[in-house]
This record gives C-alpha cells, sequence and structure tokens, in this order.
C-alpha cells in the first residue's frame, strides 16, 4: 500500500524541484528526520544549510541571503520557527518587507504527545500582528503542493502552516480558488457555517455530517489565507448565512474567531458569532489528538452539541 504523503514531504518536494533547476533557491532548516530533508540535502548539498538548533540564527541568515538575490525557505517545528525566533522575524524580515518563506510543521495539537513546548496554538494570534506578512493555512495535499509553488513564483515575507499528519482531499486536481480568493466555501449549507482551516476542516466535516442527521444543513468554509484577507470575498462569502460558528485548534484570544469577528465589525455585517477553539489552558496529558480536543471541547461530540444548543435557543427571528 502507497503511503499517504505528509504535508511537508509535499511542500519540500515540490520546492526540491523548483531547486533543481534554479540555483538562487536555498532552503535552511533547523530540524532534521524527514525523508524528503534527506534528499534535498543529499542532493544539493550546495542549496541546503542546516543551522543546527538555532531559529534564530536561521532567520538571520535567510535575510541576508534574501537581501542578495536568493529565494530563501526556513523551515522547523512550528512552535519554534515563530515563538523563539518571533524578534528576528519582525527586525530581519518584516520591517524590512525581505522575501523570505517560514515553513513551520505540526500546528495545533500535531505533535499531541510532545507537550505543550510543541504545541503551536498561539502562532496565528501573535505571527498576524507583523507587518508585511502572508499567512496561509494548506487543507489536503492539493493546497500544499500549490503553496509551494506560490512561494516560489510570487516570493514576500511568508508563513506557511502545515499539519504533521496526512490530510484527506478537500479540493479538486485543478481547483486553485484558494489562491485566487483565499477565503473558500468548501461545502455548502443553510442558515449556519463553520470557518475553519487545516485539519480542523476534516472535523467540521465530521460534525457536518452528524448535524445533517438532526436536520441541520452546515456550510463549511475554508479559511486558506488569514492574512491579507479580502474583505469584500470574505463579506460575500459570509452574508449568505445567519450564524458564523468559527472552529479552530488555537487559543480563542486572537485566532480565526477574532479574524472573522473583526471583519465583520469592519465591512458592518450584522451577524451572530460563535466561537469555537481552545480557552486559557495548556494541557501536559499524553493521550493523542482526540484525547487533547476532548479536554480542549473541541471533540466533534461536544461541538454537535454546542451547535445544537445555539440553534434551540435562538429566537425564531435569527433562525
Amino acid at each position: 500500500m502507497t503511503p499517504q504523503p505528509l504535508p511537508r514531504d509535499v511542500f519540500i518536494d515540490e520546492i526540491y524541484h523548483q531547486a533543481q533547476q534554479d540555483k538562487d533557491v536555498y532552503f535552511i532548516t533547523a530540524d532534521l528526520g524527514a525523508q524528503s530533508l534527506d534528499r534535498f540535502r543529499t542532493e544539493l548539498p550546495n542549496q541546503f544549510i542546516h543551522c543546527g538548533i538555532s531559529e534564530q540564527t536561521m532567520i538571520d541568515v535567510a535575510c541576508g541571503m534574501a537581501q542578495n538575490g536568493k529565494k530563501v525557505y526556513c523551515y522547523a517545528m512550528a512552535c519554534f520557527a515563530t515563538t523563539r525566533c518571533y524578534e528576528q522575524i519582525k527586525v530581519a524580515l518584516a520591517v524590512m518587507d525581505i522575501p523570505v518563506t517560514i515553513v513551520g510543521v505540526g500546528v495545533g495539537y500535531s505533535y499531541d504527545n510532545a507537550g505543550p513546548t510543541h504545541y503551536a496554538i498561539e502562532d496565528v494570534s501573535f505571527m498576524r500582528c507583523l507587518g508585511n506578512i502572508e499567512i496561509v493555512t494548506p487543507v489536503d495535499t492539493q493546497t500544499t503542493r500549490e503553496t509551494a509553488r506560490l512561494t516560489y513564483n510570487n516570493p514576500r515575507l511568508r508563513y506557511v502552516r502545515l499539519d504533521r499528519k496526512h490530510l484527506p482531499d478537500v479540493y479538486e486536481q485543478n481547483d486553485r480558488s484558494f489562491i485566487t480568493q483565499g477565503f473558500v466555501e468548501t461545502d455548502p449549507g443553510n442558515e449556519y457555517v463553520i470557518v475553519t482551516c487545516g485539519y480542523m476542516h476534516q472535523q467540521a466535516r465530521k460534525v457536518r455530517t452528524l448535524l445533517k442527521n438532526h436536520g441541520l444543513d452546515i456550510g463549511i468554509i475554508d479559511a486558506y489565507r488569514v492574512k491579507p484577507l479580502d474583505l469584500e470575498i470574505v463579506k460575500t462569502m459570509l452574508a449568505k448565512y445567519n450564524h458564523i460558528i468559527t472552529f479552530e485548534e488555537h487559543f480563542l484570544s486572537g485566532g480565526l474567531g477574532s479574524i472573522v469577528a473583526e471583519v465583520c465589525a469592519d465591512t458592518g455585517l450584522l451577524r451572530q458569532i460563535h466561537r469555537i477553539a481552545i480557552k486559557d489552558s495548556y494541557y501536559c496529558d499524553n493521550g493523542g489528538r482526540d484525547y487533547l480536543h476532548s479536554l480542549s471541547g473541541l471533540d466533534t461530540e461536544t461541538v454537535v452539541n454546542k451547535i445544537l444548543a445555539i440553534h434551540t435557543t435562538q429566537p425564531l427571528a435569527c433562525r
């Protein structure tokens, strides 16, 4: 049986193919352990730099190389590619608007049994505070591969958020609407819509299936690009629904729910917004991702019950 492609390998392999033809492409990492990294390092040693466990150095080296015309990729675990070198990203890259791609693998609870040191459940909040940065979250193999191509063909300062595990297909092979729109209705519905991204899109589909048994047809929107947003596209997409439910493997403060609330406020869109996310608690328990979701209130049963409670308590005018 052919193993399912992991997001990091899909992304790195695509950049490897570009690097074979373009000697200005450089891959810098503070991590090892992926098969795709091994091939890159072995076959293109002059375009591969391992900085050791020193993410700050990785960003500074990338800055200097990009200023000299190189197309540079920085790769590490998402928790370390962001928090550990946040000042370097701000000062060396964002302030000067330097086109470097930061690839963070293992967003959310991807490293489920590694504990809070390895969770990336705050990254959207503080990375979007930076100026001159684009933030994207691929949701399947197609979006991961197309994101890699985007970073090569249109370099800019970007943070690419990759899950650690394989994600089932959401988009058709030639569908690039996530690139052009950044905010895509993948599953149409009535009255209620779940706005989510990445791994949680798969969980949202489970919720959607269960809610159909209760007579609710819930739409799903993939928030592939959370910064920058096309406010008109987002407003048009959300205006179709009376109730907007944001569903994220991220802290409640500053994440996708905050982004949607800000868009509604900025565009004058009056809608009921219900935010489902991680509250202000870190969990040190091992037991896998599903177990962490149960602790965080992100498991499908809890989410289904929350949405049913919303539905039954809303006055008819809101329904």
